[in-house]
Protein backbone atom coordinates (compact mmCIF):
# COMPACT_ATOMS: atom_id res chain seq x y z
CA UNK A 1 0.00 0.00 0.00
CA UNK A 2 1.26 3.42 -0.83
CA UNK A 3 0.01 6.66 0.63
CA UNK A 4 0.90 9.70 -1.33
CA UNK A 5 -0.26 13.25 -1.63
CA UNK A 6 -0.80 14.43 -5.16
CA UNK A 7 1.55 17.31 -5.84
CA UNK A 8 0.36 20.44 -7.59
CA UNK A 9 1.61 19.97 -11.12
CA UNK A 10 1.65 22.67 -13.79
CA UNK A 11 -0.17 21.42 -16.84
CA UNK A 12 -0.50 22.99 -20.24
CA UNK A 13 -4.11 23.74 -21.05
CA UNK A 14 -4.59 23.12 -24.73
CA UNK A 15 -7.05 25.68 -25.98
CA UNK A 16 -8.33 24.31 -29.26
CA UNK A 17 -8.09 21.42 -31.63
CA UNK A 18 -6.38 21.81 -34.99
CA UNK A 19 -5.49 19.41 -37.76
CA UNK A 20 -1.83 20.43 -37.76
CA UNK A 21 0.48 19.55 -34.88
CA UNK A 22 2.76 22.46 -35.84
CA UNK A 23 -0.15 24.92 -35.70
CA UNK A 24 -1.02 23.66 -32.22
CA UNK A 25 2.46 24.26 -30.82
CA UNK A 26 2.12 28.02 -31.32
CA UNK A 27 -1.05 28.11 -29.20
CA UNK A 28 -0.37 25.51 -26.52
CA UNK A 29 1.84 27.73 -24.36
CA UNK A 30 -0.69 30.53 -23.88
CA UNK A 31 -2.37 29.27 -20.71
CA UNK A 32 -1.59 27.03 -17.77
CA UNK A 33 -3.87 25.48 -15.21
CA UNK A 34 -3.29 23.45 -12.09
CA UNK A 35 -5.25 20.57 -10.65
CA UNK A 36 -6.78 21.25 -7.22
CA UNK A 37 -4.35 20.97 -4.35
CA UNK A 38 -5.51 18.01 -2.24
CA UNK A 39 -7.00 18.89 1.11
CA UNK A 40 -4.93 17.36 3.86
CA UNK A 41 -7.11 15.04 5.90
CA UNK A 42 -6.63 15.18 9.65
CA UNK A 43 -4.67 12.25 11.06
CA UNK A 44 -7.58 10.92 13.12
CA UNK A 45 -9.96 11.02 10.16
CA UNK A 46 -7.36 9.49 7.85
CA UNK A 47 -6.73 6.58 10.22
CA UNK A 48 -10.47 5.98 10.66
CA UNK A 49 -11.04 5.74 6.93
CA UNK A 50 -7.94 3.64 6.37
CA UNK A 51 -8.94 1.08 9.01
CA UNK A 52 -12.48 0.83 7.64
CA UNK A 53 -11.31 0.53 4.04
CA UNK A 54 -8.66 -2.06 4.88
CA UNK A 55 -11.17 -4.26 6.70
CA UNK A 56 -13.78 -3.73 3.98
CA UNK A 57 -11.57 -4.65 1.02
CA UNK A 58 -9.82 -7.51 2.84
CA UNK A 59 -13.16 -9.20 3.46
CA UNK A 60 -15.16 -8.07 0.42
CA UNK A 61 -12.76 -8.23 -2.53
CA UNK A 62 -9.13 -9.14 -1.87
CA UNK A 63 -10.04 -12.59 -0.51
CA UNK A 64 -12.27 -13.23 -3.56
CA UNK A 65 -9.48 -13.95 -6.04
CA UNK A 66 -8.84 -10.29 -6.85
CA UNK A 67 -5.95 -9.43 -9.18
CA UNK A 68 -5.58 -5.70 -9.77
CA UNK A 69 -5.38 -2.27 -8.16
CA UNK A 70 -7.53 -0.34 -5.70
CA UNK A 71 -7.31 3.38 -4.97
CA UNK A 72 -9.63 5.40 -2.72
CA UNK A 73 -9.14 9.14 -2.33
CA UNK A 74 -10.90 11.98 -0.54
CA UNK A 75 -10.42 15.59 -1.62
CA UNK A 76 -7.73 14.31 -3.96
CA UNK A 77 -5.70 12.72 -1.16
CA UNK A 78 -5.16 8.98 -1.35
CA UNK A 79 -6.31 7.26 1.83
CA UNK A 80 -6.14 3.66 0.64
CA UNK A 81 -4.14 2.13 -2.20
CA UNK A 82 -3.27 -1.49 -2.85
CA UNK A 83 -2.01 -3.61 -5.75
CA UNK A 84 -2.52 -7.36 -5.68
CA UNK A 85 -1.27 -10.14 -7.94
CA UNK A 86 0.48 -10.29 -11.31
CA UNK A 87 0.37 -8.35 -14.54
CA UNK A 88 0.55 -11.66 -16.40
CA UNK A 89 -0.70 -14.71 -14.52
CA UNK A 90 1.47 -16.93 -16.74
CA UNK A 91 4.64 -15.28 -15.46
CA UNK A 92 6.28 -14.40 -12.15
CA UNK A 93 5.94 -10.63 -12.53
CA UNK A 94 4.20 -8.24 -10.11
CA UNK A 95 1.30 -5.89 -10.76
CA UNK A 96 2.26 -2.36 -9.64
CA UNK A 97 0.93 1.20 -9.55
CA UNK A 98 2.27 1.72 -13.10
CA UNK A 99 0.54 -1.34 -14.61
CA UNK A 100 -1.92 -0.09 -17.23
CA UNK A 101 -5.07 -2.19 -17.52
CA UNK A 102 -8.01 -1.99 -19.95
CA UNK A 103 -10.76 0.16 -18.39
CA UNK A 104 -13.41 -0.88 -20.94
CA UNK A 105 -16.53 1.32 -20.84
CA UNK A 106 -14.97 3.82 -18.46
CA UNK A 107 -13.40 4.95 -21.76
CA UNK A 108 -16.82 6.44 -22.55
CA UNK A 109 -16.26 9.14 -19.90
CA UNK A 110 -13.22 10.34 -21.87
CA UNK A 111 -15.01 10.22 -25.22
CA UNK A 112 -18.00 12.15 -23.85
CA UNK A 113 -15.82 14.80 -22.21
CA UNK A 114 -13.87 15.26 -25.45
CA UNK A 115 -17.14 15.89 -27.29
CA UNK A 116 -18.19 18.44 -24.65
CA UNK A 117 -14.83 20.21 -24.90
CA UNK A 118 -15.19 20.41 -28.69
CA UNK A 119 -18.67 21.82 -28.18
CA UNK A 120 -17.20 24.38 -25.77
CA UNK A 121 -14.72 25.33 -28.52
CA UNK A 122 -17.62 25.64 -31.02
CA UNK A 123 -16.25 22.80 -33.13
CA UNK A 124 -19.60 21.02 -33.08
CA UNK A 125 -23.13 21.27 -31.71
CA UNK A 126 -24.79 18.63 -29.55
CA UNK A 127 -27.94 18.93 -31.67
CA UNK A 128 -26.03 18.24 -34.89
CA UNK A 129 -27.54 15.45 -36.96
CA UNK A 130 -25.28 12.49 -37.68
CA UNK A 131 -25.88 13.11 -41.38
CA UNK A 132 -23.78 16.25 -41.06
CA UNK A 133 -20.76 14.03 -40.39
CA UNK A 134 -21.84 10.89 -42.24
CA UNK A 135 -23.90 12.01 -45.29
CA UNK A 136 -24.89 8.45 -46.26
CA UNK A 137 -25.91 7.43 -42.75
CA UNK A 138 -29.20 5.54 -43.21
CA UNK A 139 -30.77 6.33 -39.81
CA UNK A 140 -32.40 9.76 -39.70
CA UNK A 141 -33.21 12.00 -36.76
CA UNK A 142 -30.26 11.01 -34.54
CA UNK A 143 -28.15 13.72 -32.91
CA UNK A 144 -24.80 13.78 -31.12
CA UNK A 145 -26.60 14.23 -27.82
CA UNK A 146 -28.60 11.04 -28.41
CA UNK A 147 -25.34 9.17 -28.88
CA UNK A 148 -23.98 10.57 -25.62
CA UNK A 149 -26.99 9.61 -23.49
CA UNK A 150 -27.74 6.30 -25.27
CA UNK A 151 -31.07 7.44 -26.67
CA UNK A 152 -30.21 6.97 -30.36
CA UNK A 153 -31.88 3.57 -30.60
CA UNK A 154 -28.99 2.26 -32.71
CA UNK A 155 -28.29 -1.47 -32.39
CA UNK A 156 -25.14 -2.65 -30.65
CA UNK A 157 -22.38 -3.45 -33.13
CA UNK A 158 -21.19 -6.31 -30.90
CA UNK A 159 -24.36 -8.15 -31.94
CA UNK A 160 -25.13 -7.17 -35.52
CA UNK A 161 -21.53 -7.74 -36.69
CA UNK A 162 -21.54 -11.50 -36.89
CA UNK A 163 -18.71 -13.90 -37.51
CA UNK A 164 -20.01 -14.27 -41.08
CA UNK A 165 -19.71 -10.50 -41.67
CA UNK A 166 -16.23 -10.51 -40.16
CA UNK A 167 -15.17 -13.37 -42.44
CA UNK A 168 -16.34 -11.34 -45.45
CA UNK A 169 -14.31 -8.32 -44.32
CA UNK A 170 -11.18 -10.31 -43.53
CA UNK A 171 -11.40 -12.12 -46.90
CA UNK A 172 -11.20 -8.73 -48.66
CA UNK A 173 -8.28 -7.65 -46.48
CA UNK A 174 -5.87 -10.56 -45.92
CA UNK A 175 -3.96 -10.17 -42.67
CA UNK A 176 -6.58 -7.89 -41.13
CA UNK A 177 -6.97 -8.93 -37.48
CA UNK A 178 -9.59 -6.55 -36.12
CA UNK A 179 -12.73 -4.70 -37.13
CA UNK A 180 -12.21 -0.94 -36.78
CA UNK A 181 -14.53 2.05 -36.38
CA UNK A 182 -14.72 2.67 -40.12
CA UNK A 183 -15.83 -0.92 -40.65
CA UNK A 184 -18.65 -0.45 -38.15
CA UNK A 185 -19.88 2.66 -39.97
CA UNK A 186 -19.68 0.92 -43.35
CA UNK A 187 -21.67 -2.06 -42.09
CA UNK A 188 -24.30 0.27 -40.60
CA UNK A 189 -24.58 2.04 -43.95
CA UNK A 190 -24.67 -1.07 -46.15
CA UNK A 191 -26.18 -3.89 -44.10
CA UNK A 192 -28.54 -1.47 -42.31
CA UNK A 193 -29.36 -3.61 -39.27
CA UNK A 194 -32.77 -2.96 -37.75
CA UNK A 195 -32.85 -0.07 -35.29
CA UNK A 196 -33.66 -1.06 -31.70
CA UNK A 197 -35.94 1.92 -30.97
CA UNK A 198 -36.95 5.18 -32.69
CA UNK A 199 -34.55 8.05 -31.87
CA UNK A 200 -35.02 9.60 -28.42
CA UNK A 201 -37.80 7.16 -27.59
CA UNK A 202 -36.03 5.53 -24.65
CA UNK A 203 -32.68 4.61 -23.13
CA UNK A 204 -30.92 1.72 -24.87
CA UNK A 205 -27.26 1.15 -24.01
CA UNK A 206 -25.31 0.62 -27.23
CA UNK A 207 -21.58 0.69 -27.79
CA UNK A 208 -22.24 1.73 -31.38
CA UNK A 209 -23.02 5.23 -30.08
CA UNK A 210 -19.49 5.75 -28.81
CA UNK A 211 -17.86 4.27 -31.91
CA UNK A 212 -19.59 7.05 -33.87
CA UNK A 213 -18.70 9.71 -31.28
CA UNK A 214 -15.00 8.83 -31.66
CA UNK A 215 -15.34 9.28 -35.41
CA UNK A 216 -17.08 12.63 -34.94
CA UNK A 217 -14.17 13.77 -32.75
CA UNK A 218 -11.82 12.85 -35.60
CA UNK A 219 -13.90 14.76 -38.17
CA UNK A 220 -14.22 17.84 -35.94
CA UNK A 221 -10.52 17.81 -35.13
CA UNK A 222 -8.65 16.47 -38.13
CA UNK A 223 -6.74 14.15 -35.78
CA UNK A 224 -7.21 10.52 -34.92
CA UNK A 225 -9.03 9.71 -31.69
CA UNK A 226 -5.86 8.28 -30.06
CA UNK A 227 -3.94 11.43 -31.05
CA UNK A 228 -6.62 13.72 -29.67
CA UNK A 229 -6.78 11.88 -26.34
CA UNK A 230 -3.02 11.85 -25.98
CA UNK A 231 -2.45 15.52 -26.82
CA UNK A 232 -5.52 17.10 -25.23
CA UNK A 233 -6.19 14.93 -22.19
CA UNK A 234 -3.51 12.40 -21.26
CA UNK A 235 -0.42 14.57 -21.78
CA UNK A 236 -1.83 17.76 -20.19
CA UNK A 237 -3.04 15.83 -17.14
CA UNK A 238 0.28 13.96 -16.86
CA UNK A 239 -1.53 10.64 -17.22
CA UNK A 240 1.75 9.01 -18.14
CA UNK A 241 0.50 5.42 -18.06
CA UNK A 242 -2.70 5.97 -20.04
CA UNK A 243 -3.17 5.33 -23.75
CA UNK A 244 -5.70 4.38 -26.39
CA UNK A 245 -4.79 0.93 -27.65
CA UNK A 246 -3.65 0.62 -31.25
CA UNK A 247 -1.64 -2.13 -32.94
CA UNK A 248 1.64 -0.48 -31.92
CA UNK A 249 0.73 -1.00 -28.27
CA UNK A 250 0.49 -4.79 -28.42
CA UNK A 251 3.75 -5.26 -26.51
CA UNK A 252 2.73 -3.05 -23.57
CA UNK A 253 -0.95 -3.98 -23.25
CA UNK A 254 -1.40 -6.71 -20.60
CA UNK A 255 -3.51 -9.75 -21.32
CA UNK A 256 -6.64 -10.55 -19.34
CA UNK A 257 -7.66 -13.85 -17.79
CA UNK A 258 -10.68 -15.94 -16.90
CA UNK A 259 -11.40 -16.32 -13.20
CA UNK A 260 -9.70 -19.73 -13.25
CA UNK A 261 -6.49 -18.10 -14.48
CA UNK A 262 -6.45 -19.14 -18.15
CA UNK A 263 -5.69 -16.41 -20.66
CA UNK A 264 -8.57 -14.67 -22.45
CA UNK A 265 -7.57 -14.55 -26.10
CA UNK A 266 -8.30 -11.39 -28.15
CA UNK A 267 -11.09 -11.45 -30.75
CA UNK A 268 -11.88 -9.44 -33.87
CA UNK A 269 -13.67 -6.72 -31.86
CA UNK A 270 -10.43 -5.62 -30.18
CA UNK A 271 -9.67 -2.92 -32.76
CA UNK A 272 -12.48 -0.43 -32.05
CA UNK A 273 -12.22 2.59 -29.76
CA UNK A 274 -14.39 5.31 -28.28
CA UNK A 275 -16.56 2.81 -26.46
CA UNK A 276 -13.52 1.02 -24.96
CA UNK A 277 -9.79 0.35 -25.53
CA UNK A 278 -8.28 2.89 -23.13
CA UNK A 279 -5.69 1.45 -20.77
CA UNK A 280 -4.94 3.29 -17.53
CA UNK A 281 -3.90 3.02 -13.87
CA UNK A 282 -5.70 3.98 -10.65
CA UNK A 283 -3.29 6.87 -10.08
CA UNK A 284 -3.89 8.23 -13.58
CA UNK A 285 -7.65 7.88 -13.16
CA UNK A 286 -7.41 9.95 -9.97
CA UNK A 287 -5.78 12.71 -12.05
CA UNK A 288 -8.73 12.41 -14.44
CA UNK A 289 -11.16 12.70 -11.53
CA UNK A 290 -9.42 15.79 -10.13
CA UNK A 291 -9.32 17.54 -13.52
CA UNK A 292 -13.12 17.35 -13.63
CA UNK A 293 -13.27 19.63 -10.58
CA UNK A 294 -11.26 22.30 -12.42
CA UNK A 295 -13.27 24.88 -14.42
CA UNK A 296 -10.24 25.58 -16.61
CA UNK A 297 -10.37 22.03 -17.91
CA UNK A 298 -14.10 22.00 -18.64
CA UNK A 299 -16.84 24.41 -17.64
CA UNK A 300 -18.99 23.50 -14.62
CA UNK A 301 -22.18 24.10 -16.63
CA UNK A 302 -21.19 21.43 -19.15
CA UNK A 303 -20.36 19.00 -16.36
CA UNK A 304 -23.73 19.74 -14.78
CA UNK A 305 -25.29 18.70 -18.09
CA UNK A 306 -23.12 15.59 -18.22
CA UNK A 307 -24.16 14.60 -14.70
CA UNK A 308 -27.90 15.10 -15.32
CA UNK A 309 -30.28 12.26 -16.14
CA UNK A 310 -32.02 12.10 -19.53
CA UNK A 311 -34.11 8.94 -19.34
CA UNK A 312 -37.18 8.81 -17.13
CA UNK A 313 -39.36 6.24 -18.90
CA UNK A 314 -39.22 3.97 -15.86
CA UNK A 315 -39.35 4.78 -12.14
CA UNK A 316 -35.82 4.01 -10.97
CA UNK A 317 -33.00 5.64 -9.04
CA UNK A 318 -30.62 4.85 -11.90
CA UNK A 319 -30.09 7.01 -14.95
CA UNK A 320 -27.55 7.96 -17.60
CA UNK A 321 -26.09 11.37 -18.34
CA UNK A 322 -23.70 12.39 -21.10
CA UNK A 323 -21.13 9.62 -20.76
CA UNK A 324 -21.83 8.81 -17.10
CA UNK A 325 -24.04 6.45 -15.14
CA UNK A 326 -25.93 8.07 -12.28
CA UNK A 327 -27.68 7.02 -9.08
CA UNK A 328 -30.17 9.46 -7.55
CA UNK A 329 -31.02 8.29 -4.02
CA UNK A 330 -34.26 9.27 -2.24
CA UNK A 331 -32.26 11.10 0.45
CA UNK A 332 -30.74 13.46 -2.13
CA UNK A 333 -27.42 11.66 -2.46
CA UNK A 334 -26.00 11.25 -5.95
CA UNK A 335 -23.38 8.89 -7.39
CA UNK A 336 -21.59 9.68 -10.65
CA UNK A 337 -19.85 6.60 -12.00
CA UNK A 338 -19.06 4.20 -14.80
CA UNK A 339 -18.15 0.54 -14.77
CA UNK A 340 -16.46 -1.44 -17.49
CA UNK A 341 -15.95 -5.02 -18.62
CA UNK A 342 -14.04 -6.31 -21.59
CA UNK A 343 -12.85 -9.91 -21.77
CA UNK A 344 -11.27 -10.59 -18.35
CA UNK A 345 -10.82 -6.92 -17.53
CA UNK A 346 -13.13 -5.35 -14.92
CA UNK A 347 -13.00 -1.73 -13.82
CA UNK A 348 -14.98 0.58 -11.55
CA UNK A 349 -14.74 4.37 -11.33
CA UNK A 350 -17.09 6.17 -8.93
CA UNK A 351 -17.31 9.79 -7.75
CA UNK A 352 -19.14 10.82 -4.59
CA UNK A 353 -19.17 14.53 -5.31
CA UNK A 354 -20.75 15.56 -1.99
CA UNK A 355 -17.78 14.16 -0.09
CA UNK A 356 -15.32 14.52 -3.00
CA UNK A 357 -14.51 10.83 -2.71
CA UNK A 358 -13.07 8.83 -5.61
CA UNK A 359 -13.31 5.04 -5.80
CA UNK A 360 -11.18 3.31 -8.43
CA UNK A 361 -10.73 -0.44 -8.94
CA UNK A 362 -9.09 -2.13 -11.93
CA UNK A 363 -8.44 -5.80 -12.59
CA UNK A 364 -7.37 -8.19 -15.34
CA UNK A 365 -8.65 -11.50 -13.91
CA UNK A 366 -12.41 -11.75 -14.43
CA UNK A 367 -14.05 -10.84 -11.13
CA UNK A 368 -17.54 -9.34 -10.95
CA UNK A 369 -17.10 -8.75 -7.22
CA UNK A 370 -15.24 -5.57 -8.22
CA UNK A 371 -18.59 -3.93 -9.01
CA UNK A 372 -20.22 -5.06 -5.79
CA UNK A 373 -17.26 -3.82 -3.74
CA UNK A 374 -17.25 -0.43 -5.47
CA UNK A 375 -20.96 0.14 -4.75
CA UNK A 376 -20.81 -1.07 -1.14
CA UNK A 377 -17.80 1.14 -0.48
CA UNK A 378 -19.95 4.27 -0.82
CA UNK A 379 -21.53 3.61 2.58
CA UNK A 380 -18.20 4.17 4.32
CA UNK A 381 -18.38 7.84 3.38
CA UNK A 382 -22.08 8.67 3.61
CA UNK A 383 -25.65 7.42 3.65
CA UNK A 384 -25.65 5.86 0.18
CA UNK A 385 -27.87 2.93 1.23
CA UNK A 386 -25.84 0.49 -0.86
CA UNK A 387 -25.87 -2.03 1.98
CA UNK A 388 -29.53 -2.64 1.10
CA UNK A 389 -28.63 -4.09 -2.30
CA UNK A 390 -29.39 -7.80 -2.30
CA UNK A 391 -27.93 -8.76 -5.67
CA UNK A 392 -24.76 -8.08 -7.57
CA UNK A 393 -25.05 -4.81 -9.52
CA UNK A 394 -25.07 -4.86 -13.29
CA UNK A 395 -21.68 -4.68 -14.96
CA UNK A 396 -21.25 -2.18 -17.74
CA UNK A 397 -20.22 -5.03 -19.97
CA UNK A 398 -19.26 -4.57 -23.56
CA UNK A 399 -20.15 -8.20 -24.06
CA UNK A 400 -23.80 -8.02 -23.08
CA UNK A 401 -26.72 -5.68 -23.47
CA UNK A 402 -28.93 -7.68 -21.13
CA UNK A 403 -30.11 -5.74 -18.11
CA UNK A 404 -29.47 -7.23 -14.71
CA UNK A 405 -31.72 -6.23 -11.86
CA UNK A 406 -30.84 -5.23 -8.30
CA UNK A 407 -32.97 -5.00 -5.21
CA UNK A 408 -33.38 -1.33 -4.51
CA UNK A 409 -34.92 0.17 -1.43
CA UNK A 410 -38.37 -1.48 -0.99
CA UNK A 411 -38.52 -2.46 -4.67
CA UNK A 412 -36.62 -4.31 -7.33
CA UNK A 413 -35.92 -2.31 -10.48
CA UNK A 414 -33.46 -2.35 -13.35
CA UNK A 415 -30.10 -0.74 -12.83
CA UNK A 416 -30.24 0.86 -16.27
CA UNK A 417 -32.93 3.53 -16.77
Amino acid sequence: MKNFLLLTIPILFLVSCNSSFEDKKDKDDSLQYYPPTPVKIKKKEFRKYYRELSLFFDTTLINKGFNGGILIAKDGQVIYEKYIGKTDLRKSDTLTDSTSLHIASISKTFTATAILKLYEEKKLNLDDSLNKYFPDFPYKGITIKMLLNHRSGLPNYLYFITKKIWNTISAKHPGKKYINNEDVLEILSTVKPEISYPPDKRFSYSNTNYILLAMIIEKACGMTYPEYMQHYIFDPLKMNHTFVYTSKDSSRAPASFYNKGTVWEPDFFDGTYGDKNIYSTPQDLLKWDQALYNPQFISPSLLDAAFSGYSFEKPTMHNYGLGWRLIFLPNGKKVVYHFGKWHGFNAAFSRLTDEKVTIIITGNKSNRTIYTAAHLCYDIFGDYQQHLLKEEPETDSLNTDKKSSVSEIKSKTELSP
